[in-house]
């Protein structure tokens, strides 16, 4: 018989595994709720027990509560027209608050009132939910490294919706609510301060974000290539080495020059992830409140070459220009 896993091709059926058991002041678990075939095709066929708490529930209410401000206000703009909601709503947004208002607390509603009471229940909601995240690990057990991968992703939201803003002035820097516009304020963004490209900690964003599909892809690939020789159960691999973990270092060493253990691919990947938000965040930031221009940047601190002479004079250069 030929072994197969590109999709799990064994799906087990027994009984249900309901997790370690909780402290006497833990809220109980829901489920779990039975098995699935689909989900069976990619993973575990078991759906729960699920966990949701006091930090959790309160989360989904002002996630909730967001999603329904936005959503509802996409809708007003469509005069309550299901279809064209459905038609439209890819360019559909809900904008900051003009900069007349700078960080007035709550401008109109029409005029940016609705995004800041939607974005105050979203940046709550997502709080609410990384500190389940870090108290669900530090009570199994756990190490909480993957609070602190989501606090990466959590602080480059807040730079973008709400440190930034600070720092400039006005809540109208920040980001709209929006598919489309937000891919526009981003295209827009970059063009006004000189092309976002030659911010360094932009590059080093993108190198991050590359070198995390990459490590990705190469760890993944390897255990499935040693499924065969049960390599997806990496934890007695790491225990008691076995012929799946020697063919996958041979071949790494064959191939790459070096060996990545079982253990330290996933440090690096959880780095080059972690580096992608968090050097990301740090040049949105840097961005009009410490480099107005990142090409003249660029070329000032050889990063770039500046154009050939045209006779033209770019009038930011000029003295008494505004900054």
């Amino acid at each position: 018989m030929a072994y197969q896993n590109i999709f799990t091709q064994l799906q087990l059926r027994g009984d249900y595994e309901t997790g370690v058991p909780l402290g006497p002041h833990n809220d109980p678990r829901y489920g779990p709720f039975g098995y699935t075939y689909w989900l069976g095709k990619l993973g575990g066929t078991q759906i729960g027990p699920v966990y949701l708490g006091k930090l959790g529930l309160a989360s989904l209410v002002f996630g909730t509560l967001a999603f329904c401000i936005i959503g509802l206000n996409f809708w007003a703009q469509v005069n309550w027209d299901p279809i064209q909601f459905v038609r439209q709503l890819f360019w559909l947004a809900l904008e900051p608050p003009p900069a007349k208002y700078g960080l007035k607390i709550l401008p109109p509603l029409q005029e940016g009132g609705w995004w800041l009471i939607a974005g105050f229940f979203l940046t709550l909601s997502v709080l609410l939910w990384w500190a389940r995240t870090y108290v669900r690990a530090k009570q199994l057990g756990m190490g909480t490294h993957i609070a602190w991968a989501f606090a990466s992703a959590i602080w480059l939201y807040l730079v973008l919706g709400f440190i930034r803003p600070l720092a400039m002035g006005s809540w109208s820097e920040a980001v709209p609510f929006g598919i489309f516009p937000h891919l526009d304020w981003t295209a827009a963004f970059s063009i006004r301060y000189g092309n976002l490209f030659y911010n360094p900690f932009h590059a080093l964003s993108i190198v991050f974000l590359y070198g995390s599909a990459l490590l990705f892809a190469m760890h993944g690939a390897t255990i499935l290539a040693v499924g065969r020789y049960g390599g997806e159960r990496e934890i007695e691999q790491i225990t008691d080495r076995g012929t799946a973990s020697e063919r996958a270092a041979l071949f790494w060493r064959w191939t790459m020059g070096f060996n990545a253990s079982m253990e330290s691919v996933h440090r690096w990947a959880w780095w080059f992830a972690v580096l992608t938000t968090l050097t990301g965040g740090i040049g949105i930031l840097l961005t009009g409140t410490v480099v107005d221009n990142w090409y003249l940047w660029a070329v000032e601190h050889h990063f770039a070459l500046a154009y050939p002479a045209t006779g033209v004079v770019d009038p930011a250069t000029l003295p008494g220009a505004p900054q």
